[in-house]
């Protein structure tokens, strides 16, 4: 209880990150146009930012840096009953999207099979990697990852980094390669709008940007599109997480440590 109330009464903390989302929507969304592309720079990515290069000056101490961390795990769970009081209301759309939504959520597996091996068999990670490549790292995985092993366990700060990281590049990331294929290849730009719901909403903001920019004939189509899947990804994307996606990659993480002959 004492531990509790230090971090709620810590004023310093509490001023600064006002300060810090008070000065973040200030400047409000920036775009920037690269060719057909376009990067959107969101007060999210401010924020970050900004409490990144304040934990380096004698404003934030060890003690408002020990104190932000229970926040954190309170600030997810308001995001997941958030995303739960979202996705009611709109089920019967999610339903009317049709069978290509549905199966979109298999096409998150990529950072499994892809991205797992390497951070075990070549860059020689441990525990940390089940929790940076079991999902994109957004909001609901979190959740997930701080509920099973704990905030400071290796796999909550796996997935803490892949969050961090998804915030600050995710964004720019989405709004370049959304662009990128819309103008170059033959992919229709609401197959690319469905892909474009990952389960963050500034990178499918990013995403859905740049594709209606690249095609604003079909910005009422892209932003359905983009919108019911990320709705959806939001809905199934965390039982995916729970009950196939997480076990897949602990599964997988065991063998590939065997493979090394090292133990998990």
């Amino acid at each position: 209880m004492n531990k509790q109330k230090r971090f709620l009464t810590d004023w310093r903390l509490h001023l600064l990150v006002l300060g810090i989302v008070v000065v973040a929507e200030m400047i409000g969304v920036i775009e920037i146009r690269l060719g057909a592309g376009m990067i959107m720079l969101l007060p999210m990515l401010f924020a970050l930012v900004f409490g990144l290069a304040l934990y380096f000056t004698p404003l934030v101490k060890e003690t408002q840096s020990k104190h932000a961390e229970p926040i954190i795990t309170l600030s997810v769970a308001l995001l997941i009953a958030k995303i739960g009081v979202t996705i009611g209301p709109d089920l019967k759309n999610v339903i009317a999207a049709g069978p290509a939504l549905l199966l979109q959520e298999i096409g998150n597996f990529g950072t499994i099979f892809l991205a797992l091996p390497v951070a075990v068999l070549l860059l020689g990670m441990k525990r940390e990697s089940i929790g940076m490549t079991h999902s994109i790292g957004r909001e609901p995985n979190l959740g997930i990852i701080y509920d099973k092993f704990g905030f400071d366990s290796p796999e909550g700060k796996g997935v803490t980094t892949i969050y961090v990281f998804g915030t600050v590049f995710g964004a720019l990331f989405y709004g370049f390669v959304s662009g990128f294929l819309a103008t170059f290849t033959p992919l229709h730009p609401l197959s690319l709008a469905m892909a474009s719901g990952v389960g963050s909403g500034s990178m499918m903001a990013a995403a859905s940007g740049a594709l209606i920019a690249a095609y604003p004939e079909f910005e009422t189509q892209i932003i359905a599109f983009a919108g019911a899947s990320n709705l959806l990804t939001y809905g199934t994307g965390l039982f995916v997480s729970v009950f196939i996606a997480l076990p897949l990659t602990e599964k997988l993480y065991a063998l590939f440590r065997r493979w090394k002959g090292d133990r998990p």
